[in-house]
């Protein structure tokens, strides 16, 4: 028979590495952009200067023309990158979203590494947005401050050698300041969202057992830590903002101090106090009005690399925690083809064909099942019983694909538990079903398409809830299943999988535990009527269930044969 493995470890599913970023279309525009200053300035000054020598309006009406079509032109090109830059870093966040989703989606059920929801709701709705500045804004401003500046010392260096090299002198000192805040804004940054996401797992935690809480007394203290766990979150987003500002002082200041030495010298140099760095002659009037323009522009692509250099840290901080998610985890067994085995035909002929399963949970050393064996008929109604801890649930794990066994072969009419699962030809009742928000209909739907409210109401009959639903009609049920009994609940769950017709075989995990004897008799009627034409297996402790079932498994018997 073929052995399907048990699958641990990092899944492949996950977005992996950096995101692509932005276009070169974009990155190109955005870089284009400013540069089109330069015309604009060369204009500018043209114009200024031959105003000075007595031109009128109508002898610099070309060099307005050219200043207004090239402002234009950068307007436009401004925008086109941004839109451009943002639809592509869009699209990355929603390609990562979705590897994340897929990824938790595939994480089976019973993994106890699993991040809890509240946290995985932080990085995939919260956190995650920080992805699209970093894209959108940074890699653009990155590229822009590599290649304007170069490009504006380049024109300004044969109209004066001494104005290229003041701003030469200062340029290097700012990326060199911006590294070294940059490394310690990433960890600031990252500490700060794993803060977040911790915070906001408590907090869900928290308002799911506040009926709990607030019948222990506990309220009190739990108001207490959250005001903690606040306070922590709030020191930490402070220190982000404390590094953010320390890396926009420091590039304001040698901005500054670059613009102020290249003013400084043009103005002495104009005033013939200076007369050396403009290559043996002097500039004239026009070209030191253009070098002054054009020097501020130097340390604009630095100045927009600061604003968003906090983007930049955020972000990576993000696309880590998201990329986490997409990749850590014990996936759920895939589906495996059983047509080639040669005892094929033997096989089918069993619902359910276990032999020598073993398996052990993450970080244990001794197994759960040990060289476990069952068979059950098609249509027949088994009762599996055993201590707490035996592994009972554990089983109707493996059987309904939701871990794969260590060792040994499980079968599910011939065909692998995972296969039968995507087939959804197995309704699974846990010991606690999750209610959600929307009426009893819409809870037993679950919003499946082959699911009409002629199957909805057939169901409701089948779990005996129908005159619950009459009486709720559409009104919502609260948070949790307020408003409906621990029974009805079970029932509930019963319901769900009797809407669903594709399903051959009904696993149930403790239906009747901690319920009354009335209770546990209806739901039990619940369960053989769900049951007819179908294989039952029913985890229990419930001596009065498990003698209406057609065999009772002992679990801790069955365990070594």
């Amino acid at each position: 028979m073929p052995n399907v493995s048990r699958k641990t470890g990092r899944s492949r599913s996950g977005a992996k590495g950096a995101l692509a970023g932005p276009g070169r279309v974009a990155v190109a525009l955005a870089v284009i952009a400013p540069l089109c200053w330069l015309p604009q300035a060369g204009f500018a000054a043209h114009a200024i200067g031959r105003m000075a020598d007595g031109a009128g309006v109508s002898g610099v009406v070309y060099d307005a023309i050219g200043f207004i079509l090239f402002g234009l032109l950068r307007a436009a090109l401004d925008a086109l990158s941004g839109r451009l830059a943002f639809t592509s870093a869009r699209r990355e966040l929603t390609t990562s979203r979705v590897s994340a989703l897929a990824a938790l989606a595939a994480r089976s059920p019973v993994d106890i590494g699993r991040p809890s929801s509240g946290q995985a709701a932080s990085v995939i709705a919260e956190q995650a947005e920080m992805i699209t500045p970093w894209l959108s804004r940074y890699v653009p401003a990155r590229m822009k401050a590599v290649v304007v500046p170069l490009v504006i010392v380049a024109t300004i260096l044969p109209f004066s050698w001494i104005a290229a090299l003041a701003l030469l002198l200062t340029a290097p000192v700012i990326p060199l300041f911006m590294a070294l805040v940059g490394m310690g804004a990433q960890k600031a940054s990252e500490k700060q969202l794993s803060r977040m996401g911790d915070i906001n797992a408590f907090l869900i935690d928290r308002l799911r057992g506040l009926a709990t809480i607030r019948t222990l007394g506990a309220v009190s203290d739990t108001a207490k830590r959250l005001r903690v766990e606040a306070d922590d979150l709030k020191r930490r987003t402070m220190a982000v903002l404390k590094i953010a500002f320390l890396t926009s002082a420091t590039l304001e200041l040698f901005s500054a101090l670059g613009v102020a030495l290249t003013a400084v010298y043009v103005g002495f140099h104009l005033l013939s106090f200076i007369g050396f760095g403009a290559w043996g002659g002097k500039l004239t009037l026009s070209e030191g009005l253009f070098v002054l323009m054009v020097a501020p522009a130097f340390f604009e692509p630095l100045r927009e690399l600061s604003a968003v250099w906090h983007d930049r840290a955020a972000g990576e901080a993000a696309h880590k925690a998201l990329t986490a998610l997409a990749e850590q985890g014990m996936p759920l067994p895939k589906s495996c083809d059983t047509s080639d085995d040669a005892s094929f035909s033997r096989q089918s002929e069993a619902a359910l064909l276990a032999e020598n399963l073993r398996y052990t949970h993450p970080g244990r050393e001794a197994p759960t099942l040990e060289a476990f064996s069952l068979s059950v008929a098609p249509g027949e109604k088994i009762a599996i019983m055993a201590p707490s801890g035996a592994g009972k649930s554990t089983l109707l794990s493996l059987i309904a694909g939701l871990a794969a066994p260590e060792a040994g072969s499980l079968l599910l009419s011939g065909h692998s538990p995972a296969a039968a699962r995507e087939a959804c030809e197995i309704a699974w009742i846990g010991q606690s079903a999750h209610v959600f928000s929307g009426s009893i209909a819409t809870n037993v739907s679950l919003g499946r398409d082959e699911v009409d409210a002629g199957a909805v109401a057939s169901a409701l009959a089948v779990s005996r809830l129908s005159h619950v639903a009459e009486s709720h009609g559409r009104a919502p049920l609260g948070e949790g299943g307020t408003g409906l009994s621990g029974g009805e609940i079970v029932r509930l769950a019963i319901a769900r999988a009797a809407a669903s017709t594709k399903a051959r075989l009904i696993l149930a995990d403790e239906p009747t535990a901690h319920l009354d004897a009335v209770t546990a008799d209806l739901v039990t009627d619940s369960l053989l009527d769900l049951a007819k034409g179908r294989t039952l297996v029913v985890v229990t402790h419930d001596v009065v269930l498990a003698a209406r079932m057609d065999r009772i498994v002992a679990l801790a018997a069955e365990e070594g044969a």
